[in-house]
């Protein structure tokens, strides 16, 4: 990056971050995407892990009961108007449910009170892995990307913003990289990169908390959206292998995003509102396996209101030296949100230099590494067909797609990989081969959090299974006996973070 100037450099590497990356690269744009962090390693690795159409903003939920704030009426209004968003093309169209085929459904639910309930579909993703795809697909068509480089300055010349001196966090060099735009695409940290030319901030962060629990406790066959009956607010209770996880709150949040973490009043009231529902359960903090916190860069709004309330739109501001910022948005629009980027990015770079402006890139249109294949049962078959465990198949596919079979044979040559990393889980020591070759992956919480997901899915967060783990990274990744003991340390600290709730509760 610092060799030769780029046409883009793109601040931050969440999902739209990456989005821009990738867009902007499909055009021909020379493109560098950075973050000081993982891709994806925060708000966008932190998420409900859904893509979804807002069910939430038609303030209707499932399931309906007596004395609730929605009616059965209001509920079947809201869903018919879901499927006609969706132009009707949705998985299903939604379906009205009667209580004794809602306890079918769903048997642990609470029936006092119970009405009945409505079916809709939504899409569930992996949002780690989703960045990182993205991020993959913009360097393949030729972006530069590199993650743990933090951004010291903005680099400027003739008063407008012309690039960035950096450092590589890993080993601490520093470099100039010199763009004709810069983007900043940083989430939450946005209006700290906004205040280096002077602007007021854009945005109000709410935090997002979500809890981990065994699924068996809840026993909830599906996803479950439902309105806590403590306080009214949308959320969701969503399968996740062996896990359930509920979420979310949305409490306004001033904090360093890099500490958003967990408290105990998040963690109390996620369980007490899925006990309400789940009566059966009688979840406490010590079911709770793991959290995740996020931050979510909202617009502020013009007038004071509830955190819930606040647009999840997204604003693109320049500033007076140049630079582009992205604020607001979500996941779900996040290739909207780029090709708008992308789109002043096109024009500024022909006012520059007096450059065509390319055409859109068809990114709707081209798969994601890993998603050249629709039907993912196919894929099922042929891996189980090579002698592989049906769960491992479904593992591998669900979280590689046609590149589980680059995983499979690293598995193949080596036996040793072919081996699970934690006993009773399907990930093989093969996919962190894969990730430290492939997919980027830097450091042991890259390994464990965002490229597998043993840190928030396992009891323990793996901790017994780590030494073997840091060892194989370090054939991998060269590292030495000072590097593999930070390594761990850092590991410790993530693990420490993510369950300080229970420090709170302690008298």
């Amino acid at each position: 990056m610092a060799a030769q100037p780029v046409d883009l450099l793109v601040i931050g590497s969440g999902i739209t971050g990456a989005g821009i990356a990738r867009d902007a690269a499909m055009r021909g744009i020379h493109t560098a995407i950075i973050d000081k962090g993982d891709f994806g390693g925060g708000t966008s690795s932190r998420s409900s892990r859904l893509v979804h159409g807002g069910l939430r903003y038609l303030e209707v939920g499932v399931p309906i009961h007596r004395g609730g704030r929605v009616s059965k009426i209001k509920l079947a209004a809201g869903l018919t108007l879901y499927d006609l968003m969706a132009l009707l093309r949705n998985v299903r169209r939604h379906r009205m449910l009667g209580k004794r085929r809602t306890l079918k459904a769903e048997p642990n639910l609470r029936r006092s009170g119970l009405k009945g309930s409505g079916r809709y579909y939504d899409a569930e993703c992996d949002d780690a892995r989703l960045t990182l795809a993205t991020v993959r697909s913009a360097h393949a068509h030729g972006a530069l990307a590199a993650n743990y480089v933090a951004m010291d300055d903005l680099e400027r010349g003739d008063g407008r913003i012309r690039g960035a001196r950096v450092t590589d966090l890993i080993t601490h060099e520093t470099y100039t990289i010199h763009a004709r735009v810069v983007v900043n695409a940083t989430g939450p940290w946005s209006d700290r990169l906004r205040a280096k030319e002077g602007e007021q901030p854009a945005l109000r962060p709410t935090r997002g908390v979500h809890v981990a629990v065994p699924r068996y406790r809840l026993g909830n066959h599906g996803a479950v959206t439902v309105i806590s009956p403590l306080d009214g607010r949308v959320m969701f209770v969503i399968p996740w292998g062996n896990l359930s996880y509920v979420g979310t709150t949305d409490t306004d949040d001033e904090t360093d995003p890099d500490k958003a973490r967990a408290n105990a009043d998040d963690v109390v009231y996620l369980l007490r509102s899925a006990n309400a529902l789940f009566p059966d359960a009688r979840l406490q903090a010590d079911d709770v396996v793991s959290t995740w916190a996020g931050i979510r860069p909202l617009l502020k709004p013009d007038n004071p209101m509830d955190p819930s309330a606040v647009s999840r739109e997204h604003r693109i501001l320049e500033g007076p030296s140049g630079m582009i910022s992205i604020v607001g948005g979500k996941l779900t629009t996040f290739r909207v949100m780029a090709r708008e980027v992308t789109d002043l990015v096109a024009k500024r770079l022909h006012e520059i230099d007096g450059r065509g402006i390319p055409a859109r890139a068809r990114t709707e249109q081209e798969p994601l590494p890993g998603g050249e294949v629709a039907n993912v049962d196919v894929l099922v078959k042929e891996i189980t067909a090579e002698g592989h465990p049906e769960n491992v198949a479904h593992h591998l596919v669900n979280s590689y797609g046609t590149e589980s079979a680059a995983v499979l044979r690293l598995a193949q040559a080596d036996p040793e990989l072919n081996q699970p990393i934690v006993p009773d889980h399907p990930a093989l020591r093969a996919e962190l081969v894969h990730a430290a070759r492939r997919e980027m992956a830097v450091t042991l919480c890259d390994l464990m959090m965002r490229r597998t997901h043993l840190f928030y899915e396992v009891m323990g967060h793996a901790l017994p299974e780590v030494p073997v783990v840091v060892d194989l990274a370090a054939q991998e990744l060269g590292w030495d006996g000072g590097r593999k003991a930070s390594e761990l340390a850092g590991y410790l600290q993530q693990i420490q973070h993510c369950m300080a709730f229970r420090d709170d509760l302690r008298p």
